[in-house]
């Protein structure tokens, strides 16, 4: 007598991967893969949007600030903190520009190019993959699912047998508690009942068999459908292990916190925050607009003689008749001068130098400074030094 194990609701199993056409989802991963890979590809190339547009408004508040700041009352340390954070966000500006370049072009076309020699496709059969999956799948599927279509119709015969007998055996329970019926009328019905039972076991004995032969058969087509998804597996390691490595690039583009140029920039950006000062803030304000600006108070100011400027530009021209002083005669300037002209000397009061013409009829004496130069200087500029 056949017994049967407790089935899963029926649901449930004709979900399982080896039923019939449910290896589609299996075959239909490679469609799946490609698609998730376009959607990464729009989600990070959005994202260097995102980093791009950021980039640039931190460049720009940067630029409108520092015009503000420049016309602001803000002095000293706290200026420079202020200031700091412009430049921080110029630096910051860069970086981001950085990572949005990296996503789009690096990132993207690694992704694009990686795509187009993983998912090679047919020129009338989608990718190549998913095709022969699904032929290889079919393939090995077709002779278990013959069989198993065959027991499946043994098993509606062997059950509708099953309930012909239960009709015939409920008869003749009823026949046999009617007294009234008679033995020739009995008989029928338990013949009938026996025959329901004999067609019963006949069924039942060509279900067994036909279960058998699904049975033997099912180690051969587990062995052929585990090697084809064995083979669609590697592939898909292959993808994720790309995948992995994709996110873990643009997780170190993105990855601010590890960078050296952000902690420069934080770090710089602290230590001016920590150089703020309030006494030297004070001092420099004091020295530079209060009491502590020098300042030169009023006192007795020499009068100083005016300078004759010669009508005659030619003064050069040593006139044959003025005497020329052999060795020069020493002087000492009375008043700073500052020559207004190529050809005047420059001095400060105090200086020592020699005389070595004299006083012309414009009054104006030529010279000679320690250092070798000569030229024309006021004669009521200078006295005679007392030997």
């Amino acid at each position: 007598m056949l017994t049967l194990p407790r089935e899963p609701p029926e649901d449930t199993r004709m979900q399982s991967f080896w039923m019939p056409g449910n290896y589609e989802r299996t075959a239909r991963r490679t469609d799946q893969s490609f698609q998730a890979c376009n959607d990464i590809m729009a989600c990070f190339l959005e994202r260097a949007k995102v980093e791009k547009h950021y980039a640039q408004q931190l460049s720009e508040w940067s630029s409108k600030w520092k015009a503000v700041v420049d016309s602001r009352p803000l002095y000293g340390s706290l200026m420079r903190v202020w200031q700091c954070f412009f430049s921080s966000a110029e630096r910051l500006s860069i970086l981001h520009s950085s990572i949005s370049q990296s996503l789009h072009t690096e990132e993207g076309d690694r992704m694009k190019s990686w795509q187009k020699e993983t998912f090679p496709k047919n020129i009338f059969c989608g990718f190549r993959e998913t095709h022969e999956n699904e032929t290889g799948f079919a393939r090995a599927q077709k002779p278990w699912a013959k069989r198993l279509g065959k027991l499946d119709k043994a098993c509606g015969v062997y059950h509708k047998a099953c309930h012909k007998e239960q009709v015939a055996i409920d008869r003749e329970t009823q026949a046999k508690q009617n007294t009234e019926l008679s033995p020739e009328k009995l008989k029928k019905i338990q013949d009938a009942r026996e025959k329901a039972s004999e067609e019963k076991d006949k069924v039942c004995k060509k279900y067994e068999k036909v279960l058998e032969d699904l049975t033997s058969y099912t180690p051969h087509y587990m062995e052929e459908m585990e090697a084809i998804f064995d083979q669609s597996q590697e592939e898909e390691r292959k993808r994720i292990s790309f995948l992995k490595q994709a996110f873990m690039s643009i997780h170190r583009h993105l990855d601010i916190t590890n960078n050296e140029s952000v902690k420069t920039v934080y770090s710089e950006l602290h230590h001016t925050l920590m150089s703020i000062s309030e006494t030297d803030d004070l001092r420099g304000w004091k020295n530079n607009h209060g009491p502590g600006m020098p300042t030169d108070w009023p006192k007795i100011e020499e009068w100083v003689p005016p300078v004759k400027k010669p009508k005659n530009k030619k003064r050069d021209k040593v006139q044959k008749d003025k005497p020329v002083m052999i060795g020069g005669v020493k002087v000492r300037a009375l008043y700073d001068y500052v020559g207004e002209e190529s050809d005047e000397l420059s001095f400060k009061a105090g200086e020592v130098f020699l005389k070595v013409e004299e006083e012309d009829d414009q009054g104006w004496c030529r010279g000679m400074l320690d250092g070798g130069k000569d030229g024309f200087y006021p004669a009521n500029y200078s006295e005679a030094v007392v030997q």
